[in-house]
């Protein structure tokens, strides 16, 4: 394991913006974002545009209605479980 932190955004659709300000200040490029529920509809911010890689979980992407960034990564629980076990800290950000 590293000393990477897993950013879980879970924040509602009109939270986010705020949401990605905090996470703004704190990330690094070793960290990992994961987008859920309603804050993957705001992928097009130009902080997560900015990232390599931006995860959103399949059954979350579905609200995307097939819509995809080219830094986004859609991945399965059991992906995202193999993520979580990649980091040593985990945050979640609502």
């Amino acid at each position: 394991m590293s000393n990477k932190s897993l950013y879980l955004l879970q924040s509602s659709f009109s939270a986010t913006p705020a949401v990605l300000v905090k996470l703004e200040q704190v990330y690094s490029p070793e960290d990992t974002v994961i987008l859920m529920g309603e804050s993957v509809l705001q992928f097009e911010q130009p902080f997560l545009q900015q990232l390599n890689c931006v995860y959103v979980l399949d059954t979350d992407a579905e609200i995307l209605a097939g819509q995809k960034v080219k830094n986004m990564q859609i991945i399965s629980y059991a992906e995202f479980a193999d993520i979580c076990l990649n980091h040593t800290r985990c945050i979640r950000l609502n």
